[in-house]
């Protein structure tokens, strides 16, 4: 009897013709992004708010592997107000990471690309669309406009470098004009007094191997805010630091949102942690947005199976339980996701209406809207 072949099995010849396929398709986007003096018509856009610092309209970005195409993020839509903490919420792999790495164009190349949709960032007179700016207008973009407090300070921090030289760099590079060496360490060390390092002229001649996870996190978060961006993207800056540390780090950008009047777009999947820092909450799941509203919408009123079994699972303080919630089942395979909702098959709140295609947004209120076929004609009730 032959053997069953196991799910998801490639066998050598279908995965060349993927190869073939993906390099075709991602050849065309690099040929595109790689062009010479393009216009700025071409990437000058308008904001459908002008109090937004980041709009995404249906963001759609996806990594072409030998084994597939995985919808990383597919069909994203939401907005980063002036001055605001957006909170991305959701479990590993739902695409949050990915939405932030669109922004700031980081993503791995030639695999990752944004086949469709759009980024608008505000930059005052005008707004460009970042997915269509070439790269030396997004080298001036980032650092200046939009900032990125990467995940893991370990790795964001070259180890061969000392502490001044590499804020010194972001400095030269982004904000250096007219400025003396004097200057730059005299700013280099400035940042590193705000953001809570005491001895800020001894660790600025230190490497990073000589500092702890939580100075090394307050390092990082200096070079982020070197230039004074407009959106700081704060990808789980927390996730290292024991509860003490997060809680002095947590006040510090919000100390620091406030004088230099940012936005943030904070990305986590700890609930405790937005409900602390967040004005608006986006919950994530399988790389789409399936509940938008404001933190109180979210945590007062969830809509969405998924946002309810992720409340469900959080431990509360006085409420003694033999065991925490957890959801049941496991996330789709991004590589072959279903023609319905993706939630589906884990969701214990089903209706007759699961069995039809992706459920569409149903605004429940203005700020609240959540994507559910248990709201199918409920607009506006809570």
């Amino acid at each position: 009897m032959a053997k069953k072949k196991q799910e998801g099995y490639l066998s050598a010849r279908e995965a060349r013709r993927i190869s073939r396929e993906n390099r075709k398709i991602t050849n065309a986007y690099e040929k595109q992004r790689k062009r010479k003096n393009v216009p700025e018509s071409e990437y000058l856009t308008t904001m459908r708010d002008i109090g937004n610092s980041v709009e995404f309209d249906n963001l759609h970005t996806y990594f072409f592997t030998d084994a597939g195409t995985v919808k990383a993020v597919d069909g994203v839509s939401f907005e980063v107000p002036i001055g605001k903490t957006v909170g991305v919420v959701g479990e590993s792999g739902c695409g949050k990471s990915v939405t932030s790495l669109s922004l700031m164009q980081l993503l791995q190349r030639p695999q990752g690309q944004v086949v469709e949709g759009a980024i608008r960032l505000n930059m005052g007179g005008k707004a460009y669309d970042v997915t269509k700016t070439p790269n030396e207008i997004l080298q001036q973009i980032r650092g200046n406009y939009v900032s990125m407090i990467f995940q893991e300070p370990m790795t964001a921090l070259n180890p061969v470098f000392r502490i001044g030289e590499q804020i010194n760099e972001v400095i030269e590079l982004h904000d250096g004009e007219g400025k003396s060496e004097e200057d730059i360490k005299a700013r280099t060390i400035e940042l590193l007094k705000m953001v809570g390092i005491a001895n800020s002229e001894g660790v600025y001649n230190m490497f990073p191997h000589e500092l702890s996870g939580g100075m090394r996190q307050r390092v990082v978060i200096a070079m982020a805010l070197a230039c004074n961006p407009r959106v700081i993207i704060a990808d789980e800056p927390t996730t290292a630091l024991d509860v003490t540390i997060q809680a002095q780090i947590l006040d510090l950008l919000r100390q620091l949102k406030d004088r230099i009047n940012s936005s943030i777009m904070f990305i986590t999947h700890d609930l405790g942690v937005i409900a602390e820092m967040a004005d608006y909450v986006v919950v994530m799941y399988a790389g789409r947005i399936v509940e938008k509203g404001t933190a109180d919408d979210i945590f007062h009123h969830p809509a969405h199976p998924y946002t309810i079994g992720l409340m469900a699972s959080k431990p509360v303080v006085g409420k003694k339980i033999d065991k925490l919630y957890s959801i049941p089942g496991k996330v789709p395979n991004p590589i072959n996701m279903p023609d319905y909702c993706y939630f589906k098959d884990r969701c214990e709140m089903c209706v007759g209406g699961c069995d039809g295609a992706y459920p569409g947004e149903i605004s429940l209120s203005e700020t609240h809207k959540v994507s559910c076929w248990r709201y199918e004609g409920k607009e506006g009730q809570t």
